[in-house]
């Protein structure tokens, strides 16, 4: 079986940088599934960066810490 890593996020979300976060995403796995649009986690995006990875939140303060985040947690 071949896993296919799933990565939720928004491009409506104030604290979110989605044409930037695409970008590394893709740079940290071209084969992952990319799903744009809202995910209901307004509050949150406000603020802060999020992904949803494989059906888990992610969140963090800053982009570059979120990535790193991404990293450790990433199925390869």
């Amino acid at each position: 079986m071949i896993w296919i890593n799933q990565f939720r996020i928004c491009n409506k979300c104030k604290a979110i940088n989605s044409k930037s976060l695409i970008s590394k995403l893709k740079e940290l796995d071209d084969s992952a599934e990319i799903i744009i649009g809202c995910q209901n986690f307004c509050g949150i995006g406000r603020n802060k960066n999020f992904v949803i990875m494989n059906h888990i939140p992610i969140i963090a303060d800053s982009e570059d810490e979120l990535i790193e985040k991404i990293k450790t947690n990433l199925k390869v």
